[in-house]
């Protein structure tokens, strides 16, 4: 582990520990070191910045009625916390009044890789944001889900109670949307095409 790591994990424990003994101070601090990440996260689930604050703020209250259940031998701060706010924008996505037709056609396979020449790993995280934010509500969550977030297409089935044949399609269909807006946007040209 490096030095930093090191540093921000004790950092991390030692607010923990301060919070639960009842430092508002602390709490004041974690979310200091953590609301501008943890927006980014809002803003990627969201319709637009006013919902992605409002999640933020529930998100905040979910992670310091829950501090008491984190622990450090599972998962660092960091991690244990981006999934609380990410089930937060889940529960909030699956809430709102705006709902996406979803269309479940044939199972299509995706197979997940790494590509370095991958379009989306050379944009900035303000680009990113930006572009998968345009995408229509049901195709961004299960690309957020499972291209940024990690869940598997059968926990993203389970979450959104949809199924594993829905949850593909629509990852297929966001990263056509954003391949077609990556080729005609004038910004994004320079960058190799996703896909």
């Amino acid at each position: 582990m490096k030095a930093n790591t090191l540093t921000i994990k004790s950092t991390d424990l030692k607010l923990i520990s301060s919070i639960l003994e009842g430092n508002r101070e602390a709490f004041n601090e974690l979310y200091r070191l953590y609301a501008k990440d943890f927006f980014l996260t809002c803003l990627r689930y969201a319709k637009n910045k006013a919902d992605a604050e409002d999640y933020l703020q529930d998100a905040f209250v979910t992670l310091y009625k829950d501090l008491k259940q984190f622990d450090s031998d599972k998962a660092s701060f960091r991690t244990w916390a981006n999934r609380v706010v990410v089930n937060v924008c889940l529960q909030k996505v699956r809430k709102s009044s705006y709902k996406v037709i979803i269309e479940d056609i044939q199972n299509l396979v995706h197979t997940p890789s790494v590509n370095h020449n991958n379009a989306l790993e050379q944009l900035s995280l303000k680009e990113m944001t930006k572009l998968i934010s345009g995408l229509p509500s049901g195709y961004r969550t299960v690309f957020n889900m499972y291209v940024i977030d990690g869940f598997s297409h059968q926990e993203i089935a389970e979450y959104l109670n949809i199924t594993a044949s829905t949850s593909r399609t629509q990852l297929m269909k966001a990263k056509k949307i954003l391949k077609k807006q990556m080729s005609t946007d004038e910004s994004f040209r320079a960058v190799p095409q996703y896909g």
